[in-house]
């Protein structure tokens, strides 16, 4: 099979689908892989480093879309990228369809079979190439919190770990997964005082043990949520509906309960969001300001990073993309974990979430020939 490897062109967006050592693996599995010009350079790939194991190196990606018969990307085609796909070639990539209508038509036209990186599980019951991601954002999201509450970004001139003889800031975390778990292991490594809400309580008792008293942690209600965010300097959201939109848990009319000058950090925002404020925004203008309360919505948080984002997520992509090259879409039919993957085929929304949310009628991938 020809895997082609398109440079990322959202803005402000470095990492690449695949990096020199997966090149290594599907050239020793027999496929020829393609590689735009320049595609690695974000994080510091040179043309060679691909060429020194086995790639061809193309010089524009519409010549990489029309060549290859699957593509591997970081983040969802652009406008222009769905346009250049094609009925039975594979898209492999991160989609977050079901809060994005163009997108989504873009890719029905296409006839594409487009795999969602978020929506692969395994034998847990986990999100395996979304967890490094979730690692990655998590961590940030302190970073960011703590960027937003500074005066010059319009917070309240708060270090949010304190110093000795004054009190350090409040972080409540929404959501107790991967991200949620990465933040307040952040957030408490800086001093910071922090709460965690979630529906799950088993998963609370889970959290309680790992950080043995170091967080609060408290089932996650209409009522909790209100009375811990009058009282937080930073908001994290960190909930997930895997396929789905986030939920709104934090209204327009909750931000007036907020500190002036305290922040939301939304990492749900690629799925739309989980604050009703949340408009997403890039690592060139990251924030605004909403009723006095300072928002953090960068839709490809990870992308600040790229270097290390790009390896975490080619270690996890690794193994289902070769399932994809060496078998085609007879991996399907082996894989229920890769079948999960699946929301495009032949023109059909193939994920419940992404047709319940956008009004779709659903096709049950099993069904398909």
């Amino acid at each position: 099979m020809k895997v082609g490897c398109p440079k990322e062109i959202k803005a402000n967006e470095y990492r690449v689908g695949l990096v020199p050592s997966s090149v290594r693996e599907y050239v020793h599995h027999g496929h020829e892989v393609l590689i735009e010009k320049s595609a690695g350079l974000g994080v510091g790939i040179s043309d060679q480093e691909y060429i020194d194991v086995g790639a061809t190196i193309i010089d524009s990606a519409e010549k990489v879309f029309a060549s290859a018969d699957m593509i591997v990307k970081v983040k969802e085609p652009q406008p222009s990228e769905w346009k250049q796909l094609r009925k039975g070639q594979i898209l492999y990539t991160y989609l977050h369809l079901a809060a994005d209508l163009p997108q989504t038509e873009g890719l029905i036209n296409s006839g594409c079979t487009a795999v969602a990186y978020e929506t692969i599980t395994d034998e847990n019951g986990g999100l395996p190439l979304l967890a490094p991601m979730s690692e990655v954002a998590g961590r940030l999201s302190i970073q960011a919190a703590a960027r937003c509450l500074e005066k010059e970004s319009a917070g309240e001139g708060l270090l949010l770990g304190g110093v000795p003889g004054v009190v350090a800031g409040r972080v409540v975390v929404i959501g107790g997964g991967v991200v949620g778990t990465q933040a307040a292991k952040m957030a408490v490594g800086i001093g910071a005082e922090v709460t965690i809400l979630d529906r799950s309580l088993p998963r609370l008792r889970e959290l309680d043990d790992f950080f043995n008293g170091r967080v609060r942690t408290r089932y996650s209600s209409l009522d909790s949520v209100l009375a811990e965010i009058k009282q937080a300097d930073a908001v994290i959201g960190a909930v997930l509906i895997p396929g789905a939109k986030a939920p709104k848990l934090v209204s327009k009319t909750m931000l007036s309960d907020m500190k002036q000058g305290s922040c939301l950090v939304d990492v749900a925002i690629d799925q739309g969001g989980c604050f009703e404020t949340s408009v997403a925004t890039t690592h060139s203008e990251p924030t605004f300001v909403e009723d006095g309360v300072v928002h953090y919505c960068v839709a490809n948080m990870p992308g600040a990073v790229p270097r290390t984002s790009t390896y975490a997520l080619n270690n996890a992509t690794l193994s289902y993309g070769l399932m994809l090259a060496n078998q085609g879409i007879e991996a399907f039919k082996d894989n229920q974990h890769l079948l999960n993957g699946l929301n495009i085929y032949d023109g059909k929304v193939t994920n419940p979430f992404v047709a319940e949310a956008l009004g779709f009628e659903y096709q049950n991938p099993k069904q398909l020939s």
